[in-house]
């Protein structure tokens, strides 16, 4: 099955991973943080703000792949601080208010100055 890398100009890349990738009727979204891609900046200091930021980020890279939030199944969340969980559920729920996708949560590994949460997500666009 062959791949198809996924370039969305509505939210932050690097030459260094692929935005997503889409396999098949899947979609790979890679980890996605609460830069704002209009500013270069993150949208805030608060988990609140880059969640919001990071699943509009999301949300744009699969709009790219002809999706939407209602085809995502999973998603893993990276918090830079444990404490900010409660914070980034307040978010969340809010784009995900009903039947929400399977999700983890962890630690992020590398500490980022100003970064709280990355986000990542898989689609199913069968």
């Amino acid at each position: 099955m062959p791949r198809e890398v996924v370039r969305a100009t509505g939210a932050p890349g690097s030459p260094l991973f692929s935005q997503a990738v889409r396999a098949g009727s899947f979609v790979f979204v890679s980890g996605t943080t609460g830069l704002d891609p209009a500013t270069g900046r993150m949208a805030g200091d608060t988990v609140q703000s880059q969640t919001a930021q990071a699943l509009a980020n999301c949300e744009a890279i699969l709009r790219e792949a002809g999706g939407s939030l209602d085809d995502v199944v999973e998603v893993g969340v990276l918090l830079s601080d444990p404490a900010d969980f409660a914070g980034m559920n307040e978010e969340y729920a809010r784009w995900f208010p009903t039947d929400p996708p399977a999700r983890h949560a962890a630690r992020l590994g590398p500490e980022v100055p100003g970064l709280r949460i990355s986000i990542r997500m898989t689609a199913y666009l069968g």
